[in-house]
């Protein structure tokens, strides 16, 4: 489900690019297609199947893939990347085919050009503490021991003609601490002067090549729970083989119905697209309440990455999508066991300084004008993420 948005936007930049070189280009199009519009091309992604929707399976053809596109790109300087999915014991086959993705060690593919290896300092995150998707990175830049090894700047809060900025005041934002950039859409022209499109955080930069590594939350916290292991001495496994199958299946679902569902609500322009994803929504979160009524954590009998994902939802629940996306059947407080899971998240160590409410309130109630004309910031609601959560019982 969170691959859907990713590949129309592949399939339309397929399409796109077709028509500017006089092409037709679709997923089954024959691979000498490509001759045509080799020349327009700086870059060449191969997107694979997550490994826990059996995407090992499809490796021998992914590299063999690979290789057809390497051949075919011979004498151009274009790069071949893979997105996703890799993992160490198939590494080396991606790279022995000439393509390269962020994996521990950053093993040089026959062109001679090493990839993203994890080294200390290579690497910034740009995040902003409003939005969730990058806080998830945040949160895992924390918890996997990075914090010394990998640099942060955060957006200001407020969103509006420029887009995010590095505006810092008493509002929040930091300024860039890398480039020294006004705006955020100068990061990505850095990387890519043509770039045209959205601009959005989080942003994981490569220090050594100038370039975007990933800018999707769900690859980058992929990349800090195990990418850094030999560098920090943290082993802590926050997505573990034997339960990836199920963390992917729960974070589809939460994503379609609870993370995404609260944004198709907010923006809904029609009574019944709205009224379709509030009530998808409040289904979603009612069958959450009820697993976690009789387990303590999403996925097995530990913290996972679907936790931390569904976290940084439900922060922000009572605080803005209650009443600023109309979100507002129940409170997260209405929900006993999602309310106390909550609670329990946030007072882990080094949590809280994660959360910023003031900053999560101003983005949303000041940025979107089309939501809020008068920009006006909420005092309320009354928040205690403090108190007990009696989640231990479980």
């Amino acid at each position: 489900a969170e691959a859907c948005p990713h590949l129309d936007r592949t399939l339309s930049r397929i399409r796109e690019l077709g028509c500017r070189a006089g092409v037709s280009l679709n997923p089954h199009s024959p691979a000498d297609v490509l001759t045509h519009v080799l020349d327009r091309l700086d870059l060449i992604l191969v997107m694979t199947v997550n490994p826990g929707f059996g995407g090992q399976s499809f490796i021998g053809a992914m590299v063999e893939k690979i290789a057809t596109i390497r051949q075919m790109t011979a004498g151009r300087d274009i790069v071949i990347e893979v997105d996703g999915g890799i993992t160490a014991e198939t590494a080396p086959l991606v790279a022995a085919a000439g393509a390269r993705a962020l994996v521990a060690g950053g093993s040089a593919g026959p062109t001679g050009e090493a990839g993203f290896a994890a080294d200390s300092g290579r690497y910034h995150l740009y995040i902003s503490f409003a939005c969730p998707w990058a806080h998830r990175t945040l949160i895992f830049r924390h918890l996997k021991g990075l914090t010394p090894h990998i640099g942060v700047s955060s957006v200001h809060p407020l969103m509006l003609d420029d887009g995010w900025t590095f505006a810092a005041d008493a509002d929040g934002g930091t300024g860039d601490h890398l480039h020294g950039a006004s705006f955020m859409h100068q990061v990505y022209t850095k990387a890519d002067p043509a770039a045209t499109g959205r601009v959005t955080v989080p942003v994981l930069w490569d220090r050594q090549t100038s370039r975007i590594v990933s800018n999707e939350s769900s690859e980058i916290i992929r990349m800090f729970n195990s990418a850094f292991n030999d560098l920090t001495g943290n082993s802590d496994d926050y997505c573990p083989p034997d339960l990836r199958a199920d963390i992917d299946a729960i974070n589809a679902d939460i994503y379609e119905c609870i993370n995404n569902g609260v944004y198709r609500a907010g923006f809904a322009t029609t009574h019944a697209a709205y009224a379709d994803a509030v009530t998808k929504l409040f289904d979603g979160l009612d069958r959450m309440e009820a697993h976690l009524s009789r387990h303590r954590y999403l996925v097995g009998d530990q913290v996972t990455e679907a936790d931390w994902r569904f976290f940084a939802t439900l922060i922000r629940f009572d605080a803005v999508y209650v009443g600023h996306f109309k979100c507002n059947i129940r409170r997260l407080a209405d929900y006993p066991a999602l309310s106390g899971y909550m609670r329990e998240l946030y007072q882990m160590p080094g949590i809280a300084h994660t959360v910023r409410i003031d900053e999560i309130k101003r983005h949303y109630y000041a940025s979107h004008r089309n939501l809020n004309p008068t920009g006006i910031v909420p005092v309320g609601p009354e928040l205690d993420f403090d108190a007990p959560h009696d989640r231990a019982a479980l």
